[in-house]
C-alpha cells in the first residue's frame, strides 16, 4: 500500500519541491499550509510537474483544535515533514512573540497528535543558523550550537530541543532534523521556485529581481570581511538536491534505519561561496550584468559558514549534485517565467 506523507508548509519554496520529489518516489502527499507566505496556485504546478495532485488543507498548525481535527481525520498518515514556520529574520526581531507562538506551538501540536494518533515519524526543517558563527570551519553535526542571532534562529534551536527531548521521553517517536545551509535555485521546469512576498530577504531572489528590473540595484552588505574578496561566505545548495534529501530521510524513518531515535544531518554542498562570487557566477551563467553596490555590513550577519557533509553523504547516501551556475540559471529561468521575460 502506498505510504502517505503529510508535508506542512508544502506550498512554500522548499516544501513544493519536496512534494514533487515525494511524488516522483511513489508517495501520496497531503499538504497543510495557511498560505501566509505562498499561493494555492503552486498545487497546479506540482501536478503539472509530477502528474499527481497532492491533497490540500488550509489552516495554521498553531491552532490546536484544527490540528487535532486534521489528524483525527487523517490517521492514515505514515510520516510528517514539517516545514511550516514564519521565517523572516528581520521580522522575527520585530515580532518575537508571533514567531515563538507560531513556530513552537505548531511543532508541539504536531508531536502531541503524533502520540495521540500513533504516527511515529517526523522530519524537521532546521537550519545552519543554530551554529551561529562557528569557531572552526567547515561545520560538522557535532559543531557546538551557539546562541541564535534572531528569534527566528532561536525557534529552530528550541524546536530541535523539543524534538530531542520528546523522542527521549516517548520511544514510539523517531525524528530526523535536517540543518539546511542556503537553498537556492528552482525546479528545472521553471514551474516552481522561490517566490518571496515583498522585498526579498535572501540573496538570489534579490539578484534575479534586480536582473529583471524590479529592483534598481543589489546591495552587497560589506566588503571588509576576512574573506578573499571581503564579502560574506555561505554554502549554497540547489533546492532540488535539498528536496531529494527529505525523501531519503523519510525512507530511513519508514524502514526504521535511523540509529538513534533522533538524528541530525547537515545539508549543504561542502563549499563556501562569497556574495560577490554568486554575483559573478550569475552574470556568467545568464549573460546578464547586475547593477550592484557595496553597502555597510548588516547587523546579525555572520562572516562565513559552510558545511562538512561527510556524515550525510555516508550515512544517508545523499550528495548535492547540481553545479552552482546551473542552479543560478534555474533561478533566472524561474524569474523570467514569472515576469514573462523572453
Amino acid at each position: 500500500m502506498t505510504k502517505k506523507i503529510l508535508v506542512t508548509g508544502g506550498t512554500g519554496y522548499i516544501g513544493s519541491h519536496t512534494v514533487v520529489e515525494l511524488h516522483n518516489a511513489g508517495y501520496d502527499v497531503i499538504i497543510v499550509d495557511d498560505l501566509s507566505n505562498s499561493s494555492a496556485d503552486v498545487l497546479d504546478s506540482i501536478e503539472e510537474i509530477s502528474g499527481k495532485r497532492p491533497e490540500f488543507e488550509q489552516f495554521n498548525l498553531a491552532d490546536t483544535a484544527k490540528t487535532d481535527d486534521f489528524f483525527n481525520r487523517n490517521q492514515d498518515v505514515d510520516a510528517i515533514i514539517h516545514f511550516a514556520a514564519s521565517k523572516a529574520v528581520g521580522e522575527s526581531v520585530e515580532k518575537p512573540l508571533h514567531y515563538y507562538r507560531n513556530n513552537l506551538v505548531s511543532l508541539i501540536n504536531i508531536l502531541e497528535c503524533q502520540r495521540k494518533y500513533k504516527i511515529a515519524n517526523i522530519v524537521f526543517s532546521s537550519s545552519c543558523t543554530v551554529y551561529g558563527q562557528p569557531d572552526k570551519l567547515p561545520v560538522t553535526e557535532d559543531t557546538p550550537r551557539q546562541d541564535a542571532e534572531s528569534p527566528y534562529g532561536n525557534t529552530k534551536r528550541v524546536n530541535e530541543d523539543i524534538l530531542h527531548d520528546s523522542v527521549k521521553a516517548y520511544p514510539e517517536l523517531q525524528a530526523i532534523a535536517l540543518r539546511y545551509f542556503n537553498p537556492i535555485g528552482a525546479h528545472p521546469t521553471a514551474l516552481i521556485g522561490e517566490l518571496p512576498l515583498g522585498v526579498p530577504q535572501n540573496l538570489v531572489p534579490f539578484i534575479t529581481q534586480t536582473a529583471a528590473g524590479i529592483r534598481e540595484k543589489l546591495s552587497v552588505f560589506g566588503d571588509d570581511y576576512d574573506t578573499a574578496d571581503g564579502s560574506a561566505i555561505r554554502d549554497y545548495i540547489n533546492v532540488v538536491d535539498l528536496a531529494k534529501a527529505h525523501v531519503i530521510a523519510i525512507k530511513r524513518l519508514l524502514e526504521s534505519k535511523n540509529k538513534a531515535g533522533y538524528e541530525v544531518f547537515n545539508l549543504g554542498t561542502g563549499n563556501g561561496y562569497s556574495v560577490l562570487q554568486i554575483v559573478k557566477g550569475f552574470e556568467k551563467a545568464t549573460g546578464v550584468k547586475l547593477n550592484y553596490q557595496i553597502v555597510p555590513r548588516r547587523e546579525g550577519d555572520i562572516e562565513k559558514i559552510w558545511a562538512d557533509t561527510t556524515y550525510a553523504n555516508e550515512e544517508l547516501g545523499w550528495k548535492a549534485e547540481k553545479e552552482l551556475e546551473e542552479t543560478l540559471l534555474s533561478a533566472w529561468n524561474w524569474e523570467k517565467r514569472l515576469r514573462n521575460i523572453q
